[in-house]
This record gives structure tokens, sequence and C-alpha cells, in this order.
């Protein structure tokens, strides 16, 4: 009991503390960020466009934490329930399928984890995107294409 007690504790209760720390210390810093912004900034209009933005990262930030957050206790609940199990020495073919699913989810969290950043926030989203090579490409094309019917336009202009 008294090792079930301290998984528990140390891989659900102390990591999603640890997540809600983290998360609560970026929403700091966003804040600071933003008061420092609004400091700066003297027309009224731009703050207040400056306090949507604000608003919006804030909203995302919390959302992903509130995501992280439970699709990580979520595939840990196996874990808890195999333990318990083995403690209460159920019929092993229930222990064998809390067994195998606490083999598979911690594992397709690991691999969803990055995907949930990546669609959350739009810095994540931007650097993506710039990393994938076919979207330069068709970027690249179209603005060629632009300047050559822009050039063709200017052509036929003349003439």
């Amino acid at each position: 009991m008294i090792y079930y007690f301290w998984y528990m504790m140390s891989y659900i209760v102390i990591m999603i503390a640890i997540f809600i720390f983290c998360y609560w210390c970026i929403l700091a810093v966003i804040r600071r960020q933003a008061k420092v912004m609004a400091r700066g900034q003297s027309a009224a209009a731009g703050a207040a466009g400056s306090s949507h933005v604000q608003n919006r990262v804030q909203t995302n930030v919390i959302k992903t934490m509130i995501i992280v957050t439970i699709f990580y206790a979520v595939t840990r609940l196996p874990g808890i329930v195999t333990f318990l199990l083995m403690m209460l020495r159920v019929d092993p073919t229930i222990f064998q399928i809390f067994l195998h699913a606490n083999q598979l989810l911690p594992q397709l969290y690991m691999c969803t984890n990055p995907f949930i950043y990546a669609t959350k926030f739009d810095p994540v989203k931007q650097v993506l995107l710039r990393m994938i090579p076919c979207k330069k490409t068709s970027e690249q094309a179209t603005s060629q294409t632009d300047r050559v019917r822009g050039a063709d336009d200017q052509s036929t202009e003349r003439n």
C-alpha cells in the first residue's frame, strides 16, 4: 500500500502540480509583458488591440494547460488501476487488460503531446509552417507568378 501511495503521488499528483506551476509561471510572464507593453503604448486604440491579443494568448495558455493536464491524468489512470488491481488480486484477465493499457497510453501521451502544442500555440504553429518545405515552395511560386503577371500587365499597357 505504501508503494501504491508513492506511485500515485509521484506520477499523478506531483506531476499535475508541476504542470500547473509551470503554466502559472508562463501566465505570469505573459501578464508581465502585457503590463510593460501597456505602459509603452501611448495610443488608446493600440492599447485596446494589445489587450485583446494578450487576453487571447492567456486564454490559449490556460486551455493548453487544461488539455495537457487532463490528457496526462487520463493516460496515467490505467497505471493506478493496474496497481490497485494487483493489490486486490483480481481476475488475471482484467489485470492483463489494464496492464496493456498501462503500457500503451503513456506512450500515446508522449507521442501526441507535441501535436497538442503545435495546434494550440501560434508561435509554434508559425515555426512549424516555416519548416514545411512545400508551403515555402508554393508561396515562392505564387509570388513569382504574381511578379510575372505584373510584368506582363505592364508590358501590355505599354503596347
